[in-house]
């Protein structure tokens, strides 16, 4: 399977088990009056966006190159983790709002053993999909995975500071699960900004990594009849750059040779992971 249908089967299967963890918190956060457990609820119904998101961006993204769209659609999956960030900054200060109240008006909440089963249910099923999505992303460069795995595992962390809270109520600490609602909020909050800027780059045309440029430089220093390498720049088309690039050969080498010299170098380019397309000018020195 290609990397665009293994993303589609993760946004599936984050989306089934975001389901199943937002109906047995919710009903049991509400029921106890948990603020810890009302607000990884809502986290959830995020994650839940966050899946859908990941599906519908990948489909577009998965699309071919046309002529509308000669470079194919390769940044929707930035687009589309741009909404996922803004909803979880949004879920985040809606949360923290309500986790200060909590602990202004010392809200208490009444403890069941039922809270403490989701919270382990919510971690194991998390558990399972960071580690899922974990390796797809280390198989495949997709910030949609990326971003996916991230909220995985942070929903590990969160819902077990959740059970910590949770169990420090039978000793009747109950403030502890305001502090929880606002850690949790602050680290949706941070994960989401993280998001934007590493989507907002892309989207406004970020070049290339030192990383890859180096290599290419590399790549272009290994032809002995490349003179001179000048004005490299690049753009982002999805997860990968078109490259462009300007040499000098000799002035004396025929438009035939010099082409074939152009031409073997693109195809090197174009080999590296993060390479689309490369775009080579030749100029005589």
């Amino acid at each position: 399977m290609d990397r665009y249908d293994m993303t589609k089967r993760a946004g599936i299967l984050g989306i089934l088990g975001n389901v199943f963890l937002l109906i047995i918190k919710a009903i049991v956060g509400f029921t106890s009056n948990s603020q810890a457990m009302i607000a990884d609820a809502a986290n959830s119904a995020g994650d839940i966006f966050a899946s859908l998101m990941t599906f519908i961006g990948n489909k577009i993204a998965s699309e071919p190159d046309d002529k509308t769209h000669n470079f194919g659609h390769g940044k929707a999956e930035y687009i589309f983790s741009l909404f996922i960030s803004i909803s979880m900054v949004f879920v985040a200060m809606k949360l923290l709002f309500d986790s200060v109240m909590s602990l202004v008006h010392r809200e208490v909440f009444n403890f069941s053993w039922f809270l403490v089963i989701v919270c382990i249910a919510t971690i194991l099923v998390k558990l399972f999909l960071y580690l899922y999505t974990n390796l797809l992303v280390k198989k495949y460069n997709n910030i949609l995975l990326e971003a996916n795995m991230k909220d995985h595992k942070n929903d590990c962390i969160v819902t077990t500071f959740t059970l910590i809270s949770i169990l420090l109520s039978l000793f009747n600490i109950f403030w502890f699960d305001g502090i929880v609602g606002i850690g949790i909020s602050l680290w949706i909050c941070y994960t989401g900004i993280k998001i934007f800027i590493e989507s907002y780059n892309i989207l406004m045309d970020i070049s290339i990594d030192t990383d890859t440029e180096k290599l290419i430089l590399d790549l272009a220093h290994s032809y002995k009849d490349i003179k001179k390498i000048d004005n490299i720049s690049s753009s982002p088309v999805g997860y990968q750059y078109i490259v462009v690039i300007t040499i000098y050969v000799d002035g004396n080498m025929s438009t035939f040779d010099s082409h074939n010299l152009a031409d073997s170098l693109e195809q090197d380019i174009t080999k590296l992971d993060k390479v689309y397309k490369t775009i080579i000018h030749v100029n005589p020195i």
